[in-house]
């Protein structure tokens, strides 16, 4: 298990070597403790993973305000991740959610590669739940920009596959 803001096994491991140590309070203890400073890698990776959760949270509350279910978040099998699960009567929803600057650069993030690994999860998912392949189901990109704005294109990937 790692410090959420630090660079250093909390299971007894010490300190990575080349971490920078920053005299000054600890964020935990407050304790001048030498704990190492987050590299610039891993400050550009938790932001991104905060942009994330919070690109995801927003999507999510734009289909509860729809009126959808969220039965599941960052569903994971070896096919690959889906983003967000929910149901919409008997409809299974798998969103993608992607977040930019604008929605137009969201879009542009998606490439067909990643369209087939979420296809591919989707029916594994299908797969462990009753009725399995011949559930309805679709497939959502939300794009969310800079602002928070989410804009939903439902069944994005219809026609990517022949």
């Amino acid at each position: 298990m790692r410090h959420w803001q630090y660079e250093f096994d909390l299971r007894g491991s010490a300190p990575v070597a080349d971490a920078v140590v920053v005299p000054g309070p600890c964020n935990d203890c407050g304790a001048d403790c030498g704990v190492p400073a987050p590299s610039a890698r891993q400050r550009r990776g938790s932001r991104a993973h905060l942009s994330g959760m919070a690109a995801e949270d927003a999507v999510e509350r734009d289909y509860l305000f729809r009126g959808l279910t969220c039965t599941d978040r960052r569903w994971r099998c070896k096919a690959g991740e889906i983003d967000l699960v929910f149901r919409d009567g008997e409809t299974v929803v798998f969103v993608e959610v992607k977040a930019s600057a604008t929605h137009d650069a969201a879009a542009r993030r998606i490439r067909l590669r990643q369209a087939d690994r979420i296809a591919s999860a989707a029916m594994v998912y299908l797969d462990t739940r009753a009725g399995g392949g011949l559930t309805d189901m679709r497939i959502d990109v939300a794009l969310v920009d800079g602002r928070g704005a989410v804009q939903v294109i439902e069944n994005a990937f219809a026609g990517w596959w022949h």
